[in-house]
């Protein structure tokens, strides 16, 4: 599986949660928080539980739901969606079993947040991964025991809300929340989950998104959030490696077999020599190659 993009849709929009799968976001997450007033919640859920019920809906990605931070509205979420009809009155397809391949989280500070919600899940027989939102200043210093907990899969981190929590400016340059990212991907990565990299809030700048989005790359992101259909290919095409990167890791794996064989523990490719932390990088290359040639149909 992977999760170069993660696409938002607000849960009040049935319109716009039929067609989110046409934008060709790896991940689908339609939000019953921050997405949606509180006048609408109900409706929200109403609506999220019809689509995710119906049978025609069944797109070739991962579904998840954003539910609500607060515990008595994140249970109130679940009981909505993945409740016995849901509340969503004469449906016919209401008793369906809705189509959920994951929960997200938001403003997860404890691994106990998780595993409360993950408990709820069980509560309905859907176990399924939990994406948490990293977004406060107590989350992100608890992201390792987040990312540590059973049913977590990805750590997503949170720009926006982070600066406000802690009272911060925003700046384009991002300095501002440039260690809790850090601290957000690193955590991820000891525990073996996905990072997903924050929103890019100018859906208008494709450049700036871009820019951004290869910089998330760089510090070790698995893939971002986006706000807008606009933003799902480019998000897609940063990153998908590059066919000269995708041929320059194939030379490493075949130069790392000679090498093995030879009992050599170093070796050399296009003049560059090669070691391990050169193979983890190519065979990185390799995985996210194949992972976007999946989730792209193979083209």
């Amino acid at each position: 599986m992977t999760r170069r993009s993660v696409l938002f849709t607000p849960g009040d929009r049935p319109e716009m949660l039929r067609k989110a799968p046409t934008a060709g976001a790896d991940v689908l997450v339609f939000d019953l928080e921050d997405a949606v007033s509180p006048a609408r919640i109900a409706e929200a859920r109403t609506t999220v539980r019809e689509v995710l019920t119906d049978p025609d809906f069944d797109p070739d990605c991962e579904v998840c739901m954003r539910v609500n931070a607060a515990p008595d509205q994140a249970r109130a979420d679940l009981e909505a969606i993945l409740g016995d009809g849901g509340g969503a009155g004469d449906n016919d397809d209401a008793d369906r079993n809705p189509r959920l391949d994951a929960i997200m989280q938001p403003k997860v500070e404890s691994a106990t947040d998780v595993d409360r919600l993950a408990g709820g899940l069980e509560a309905h027989d859907a176990s399924v991964p939990i994406l948490a939102l990293i977004e406060t200043a107590g989350g992100v210093l608890n992201a390792p025991d987040v990312a540590a907990a059973p049913a977590t899969d990805a750590l997503v981190f949170g720009a926006e809300d982070l600066s406000a929590d802690i009272g911060a400016t925003r700046t384009d340059e991002g300095l501002e929340v440039l260690y809790a990212r850090e601290r957000v991907v690193i955590a991820a990565a000891a525990n073996g989950v996905d990072a997903i990299d924050t929103v890019y809030t100018d859906f208008g700048d494709e450049r700036g998104l871009v820019e951004e989005t290869e910089f998330a790359i760089q510090l070790g992101y698995d893939g971002k959030m986006a706000i807008h259909p606009a933003q799902v290919e480019p998000i897609n095409e940063a990153f998908t490696p590059e066919p000269a990167d995708v041929e320059w890791a194939e030379a490493v794996l075949e130069g790392k077999r000679e090498a093995d064989a030879d009992g050599r523990g170093v070796f050399e490719v296009n003049g560059q020599m090669i070691d391990a932390p050169l193979i983890a990088q190519a065979e990185r290359i390799l995985e996210r190659a194949e992972a976007a040639a999946d989730s792209d149909g193979g083209e």
